[in-house]
């Protein structure tokens, strides 16, 4: 590969959008904002920059989430932060337009999917290909997929969660459905609401989650104390929170996941099923490192699950395996341009 055809992979995420250059590793991670300002409609900050801004900005600056659910909401303001973001990771050496390969839900429609492709061409691109994540995800994990024997993979995000089984390339049976890290930091608002009548932002759910939760009951529980604002008093007030509250709080939007791995079970050929009781399920995605998360999908299907090396990173390190062999992986490239 000469220096001249830059390849570029992302993972365009609900929540963060990642970029991984072949051969140098994930070169960007930052989270799917943009900040608008309302008067002129101009695009003011990306990234980072733009989820600081997020709750604590002025009325006439309006930070935007163009991606839901895994797919494009916001068209200009995609292609904004697509074009931000390429030309960002390319660095010096965008005379040259890359070769692109993204990733979408496992659910996307026809329709959504050629607005990817069009945001992608638009920001900058010279070709763009489009593959599934979980089949990124399984790449990414170091699954075999090209074999002919069952993986299952469930890839969960902040958006979507994306239900798989593998077998010679191809995706056999799955599921997309909307309930990941996004819907549990919410359940997380919502609970501390009900119970405790204090108002908490989604970013405080979100740390609450990560530095004490888990997806079954513990013994030896965490406590982390939670500040935000009275519900009655309308006063900032601070409490103090331990895991099994956060396992109540969370376990209706633990349960639809978990429903949709079930489905997918359900729907396995004999044979593939027979593989995944072997080989077990792999949980890739950020919001699959909630604590004990394998082990609630063991007690609850009866197969082992185990969590895939740095999980956050695995649709990312997918594209760029998928970039570097495209001949070998041309069966997975959903559409193309």
């Amino acid at each position: 590969m000469n220096i001249f055809s830059k390849k570029l992979g992302v993972d365009l995420g609900t929540t963060n959008t990642l970029v991984y250059v072949p051969g140098k590793k994930i070169v960007l991670n930052e989270p799917s904002v943009v900040a608008v300002s309302k008067d002129d409609d101009k695009i003011l900050a990306v990234g980072i920059e733009a989820k600081n801004m997020v709750g604590r900005t002025p009325d006439d600056i309006i930070a935007y989430k163009p991606m839901k659910d895994g797919v494009i909401a916001d068209y200009r303001v995609t292609e904004a932060m697509l074009s931000y973001y390429i030309s960002k990771a390319l660095g010096k050496w965008n005379l040259f337009k890359p070769e692109v390969l993204v990733s979408v839900p496992a659910g996307v429609t026809s329709t959504e999917r050629r607005a990817v492709i069009e945001a992608v061409m638009k920001a900058g691109a010279k070709s763009a290909y489009i593959v599934k994540e979980p089949i990124l995800a399984a790449i990414g994990a170091g699954i075999p997929i090209q074999k002919a024997e069952g993986h299952m993979v469930v890839d969960i995000g902040g958006g979507t969660t994306d239900v798989a089984v593998i077998s010679l390339g191809g995706i056999v049976a799955s599921t997309s459905v909307k309930c990941a890290g996004n819907k549990v930091d919410q359940a997380i608002v919502d609970y501390v609401k009900k119970n405790f009548n204090l108002f908490i932002g989604e970013k405080t759910a979100e740390d609450i989650k990560i530095n004490i939760g888990s997806a079954v009951p513990i013994d030896e529980q965490l406590v982390m104390t939670v500040k935000g604002r009275d519900f009655v008093s309308g006063l900032p007030r601070s409490l103090d929170i331990s895991t099994n509250e956060i396992v109540k709080a969370i376990r209706n939007e633990l349960n639809d996941i978990i429903k949709a791995i079930k489905n997918v079970l359900q729907e396995t050929p004999p044979e593939l099923a027979s593989d995944i009781i072997d080989k077990g399920i792999v949980m890739t995605g950020g919001s699959s490192q909630l604590r004990n998360f394998p082990e609630l999908v063991y007690r609850r299907t009866g197969v082992k699950a185990v969590l895939a090396d740095e999980a956050y990173f695995c649709v990312a390190k997918g594209t760029g395996v998928a970039l570097e062999h495209i001949d070998l992986y041309k069966k997975s490239i959903i559409a193309k341009r």
